[in-house]
């Protein structure tokens, strides 16, 4: 998705970012998850308490969008895995943030590939650099990924590989329990105006036609949608309208800095969060607010506290009770998807045992411990 998450606001709403501080963190081994066929039938998805939907995987932990990024979201109780999904020149969908490589590949490690850096229009901006639509897949998949963050663990770097749409979307399906797909549009005009496919394809057809190879269909919360949850997601309006004659799976506007344009428009979003444009898009999306039972899935939930609102005395549980009990959101795109687990099982209605008390007073102590950590530094 897009550097966001955000899922479906008021006019005036502004994302959030939650935050927690993560210290002296000690790296975990990967393992391979289970197989679903090795688990018989699968323990369904959870639709009694907001989605904890994982922002690009646990890349708080991991270099965003990789596959151990998503088994670690997965590992840590994400309901959904986000991604981005981009296109490479030989038109390949794959998981990527940004339009360019630069942030997060070593890319300018590559000798080979110095004369690539281009400069194209991306929203009504001239934006140089290294584009994916630059780059076949194989090209790409000798990049190495790297963390977006200089304040985060950066041992990880150079490990891991860009991975394809479909790479991504059988991460979910061998999890052991139902886990949803929560894949982004992004920046389809880009990606139609460098990239075709045979019959005049759009990228936005080749992204729907992905997810039917692998069975996603039905409206939010049928039987078909539960067996396999998917949420489509866009910050390009004309996109998911397109996207709605194809496919009913449910579909959410993201809304962005209301100052700039839509990623497939020359209005801002201040422009389309009026209410003659959400009655107009609610036609076609679940997650436009503010109205009664809309889906609301606010982005982005960061640990840090470079990111925490001030209002939430740089505690990321209190960030996340706010808009759980006091805004009463669907779900939260969270870089940090244990935190989130974390919260909802100590705010379970269902733990009043004695084991579940124990487990929310040990999550109390390590808290303090790490803010005492954090003090000392």
């Amino acid at each position: 998705m897009a550097m966001a998450m955000a899922m479906a606001f008021s006019p005036w709403f502004t994302p959030w970012v939650f935050l927690f501080l993560i210290v002296g963190c000690t790296a975990r081994p990967f393992y391979p998850l289970p197989s679903k066929e090795a688990e018989g039938t699968r323990k369904p998805l959870q639709t009694s308490h907001p989605y904890n939907i994982a922002h690009r995987g646990s890349n708080g932990e991991l270099p965003e969008e990789t596959a151990p990024a998503y088994m670690r979201a997965i590992e840590e109780g994400a309901d959904f895995i986000e991604t981005d999904i981009l296109s490479s020149k030989d038109g390949v969908l794959i998981c990527f943030h940004d339009v360019t490589l630069d942030a997060t590949t070593d890319i300018y490690q590559h000798e080979e590939f110095a004369n690539r850096k281009r400069t194209y229009e991306v929203q009504g901006v001239n934006t140089t650099g290294f584009f994916t639509v630059d780059f076949t897949l194989k090209e790409l998949e000798s990049l190495r990924v790297r963390q977006r963050y200089p304040f985060r663990d950066q041992q990880y770097n150079g490990q891991f590989t860009i991975i394809t749409f479909e790479e991504y979307i059988s991460i979910a399906l061998d999890a052991p329990r139902v886990v949803g797909i929560y894949p982004e549009i992004k920046n389809p005009v880009l990606i139609n105006q460098h990239v075709k496919w045979p019959g005049g394809k759009r990228f936005e057809d080749k992204f729907v036609e992905t997810l039917q190879k692998y069975g996603y269909k039905g409206s939010y919360l049928s039987k078909e949608w539960l067996a396999q949850p998917a949420f489509i997601q866009s910050f390009a309006p004309t996109s998911l309208i397109y996207a709605s004659n194809l496919t009913d799976l449910p579909k959410i506007l993201l809304i962005d800095d209301i100052t700039i344009p839509t990623q497939d428009t020359n209005q801002s979003y201040w422009e389309i969060t009026s209410d003659g444009y959400f009655d107009y898009i609610k036609k076609y999306v679940v997650g436009i607010g503010p109205w009664k039972d809309t889906v609301v899935h606010p982005y982005t939930y960061r640990n840090e506290n470079q990111f925490l609102h001030f209002n939430f005395h740089q505690d990321p549980y209190e960030e996340y009770d706010f808009w759980i009990n006091k805004i009463g959101v669907d779900g939260l795109f969270t870089d940090f998807t244990g935190s989130l687990n974390n919260y909802q099982e100590w705010t379970s209605s269902l733990s009043s045992n004695d084991s579940d008390n124990r487990r929310a007073s040990k999550l109390l102590h390590k808290i303090a411990a790490m803010i005492t950590a954090y003090e000392k530094v």
